[in-house]
């Protein structure tokens, strides 16, 4: 997973240079500032992604539930009256209850991921649609949340606070800092866990898995609440940012960034394979590309052509990175064969060889 990595922290040094180059603006601190909030909104629902992806699953409902969500969290808050902070536990909840019915369909029910999820971005697409009478929600006129837009919009040059203001840097958005601290949590989860260990394990066969020991059914489930607990936090963070959802347009197509970040990140759709360090820099590269397509003057719509691309291509890229690691594997097996026979034929010439020197002595 490190070359994959590397190789991809390469790609997106280059594609930086040269949108750069063409356009200076992309180094501005401003732009800098604004991709890396739209890398950490992103970036927190694709680490989730990630984790169903790893089973040879996949979840098309993120989208859906980012809007359901977020007219949730702002009708508790700006409406009923709730605390944002148990309005935000309530939301949490939810998609802690949309995880378990997901996985629980996946695993009991013996559904596909595919229809599951599908069934579950039209379902929730038109509950937000109805909850909100297909108008757009939002906040009333002069209500404000001042420290919860702190906490989820605010930036912080972290440099000059640890200086006492002395040395200055770049302002970094709170989604950032919370989808690298997010990072950092899920990392040790996957790659230095008992469940991660399951996680890559039934990812690569459920039915060894199951037969090892590994309660499979327990691991998937929580593959898809943890995918779906991360999107209920992103919905928050995006509930914020826009400040008004329209429930028929809000988190459309949002499913795809995150499996494009999770493939171009080094996740096989075959399961089994992933890297937290990669998905997150697959969400820096796409936004990246999205910057691009901004700075240079390339028609919008054209967006979900470079998203379609780019998926394709990850997909190409890890065939074809597969099949050379099973001819790889292969070829070493063969030369281990041939060295055994070799030495199983060469066991009897030196047995006859030591016996002639013992008749002679």
């Amino acid at each position: 997973m490190l070359k994959k990595d590397l190789g991809l922290l390469m790609l997106i040094i280059v594609v930086g240079a040269v949108v750069a180059i063409i356009n200076p603006r992309f180094l501005s601190p401003i732009n800098l500032a604004n991709t890396a909030n739209l890398v950490g909104l992103f970036g927190i629902f694709a680490i989730g992604q990630g984790f169903v992806i790893i089973t040879a699953g996949i979840e098309l409902s993120v989208g859906s539930v980012i809007a359901l969500l977020g007219v949730i969290f702002i009708d508790l808050i700006a409406n009923q009256g709730v605390p944002w902070p148990l309005a935000a536990l309530i939301v949490i909840a939810i998609g802690f209850a949309m995880g378990l019915v997901h996985g629980w369909l996946v695993t009991k029910m013996k559904l596909q991921p595919f229809v599951v999820t599908l069934c579950g971005l039209l379902i929730y697409r038109g509950i937000a649609r109805f909850y909100t009478h297909d108008a757009t929600a939002g906040f009333p006129f002069g209500v404000n949340f001042p420290t919860l837009e702190w906490l989820v919009t605010g930036r912080t040059d972290f440099v000059a606070l640890l200086t006492g203001g002395t040395v200055k840097s770049l302002l970094l958005p709170h989604s950032f800092v919370f989808m690298l601290a997010l990072a950092a949590v899920m990392w040790f989860v996957l790659h230095r866990s008992v469940f991660g260990r399951h996680l890559f394990a039934v990812g690569k066969n459920e039915e060894a898995a199951r037969y090892s020991g590994i309660r499979t059914t327990r691991v998937i489930v929580a593959a898809y609440v943890i995918c779906i607990v991360l999107t209920a936090i992103a919905s928050i963070f995006f509930a914020m940012y826009t400040r008004s959802i329209l429930p028929s347009g809000h988190g459309n197509f949002y499913e795809l960034y995150a499996i494009a970040a999770a493939v171009l990140g080094g996740f096989s759709l075959r399961g089994g394979e992933g890297s937290i360090v990669g998905v997150v820099l697959g969400v820096i590269l796409l936004q990246v590309l999205q910057n691009l397509v901004n700075l240079l003057g390339i028609p919008s719509s054209l967006n979900f052509a470079v998203m379609g691309s780019v998926i394709l291509i990850g997909v190409l890229a890890d065939n074809q990175f597969s099949r050379y690691r099973e001819r790889r594997r292969q070829a070493q097996m063969a030369s281990g064969r041939a060295d055994r026979t070799a030495d199983a034929a060469a066991a009897p010439l030196a047995m006859r060889q030591a016996q002639k020197n013992e008749a002679g002595t």
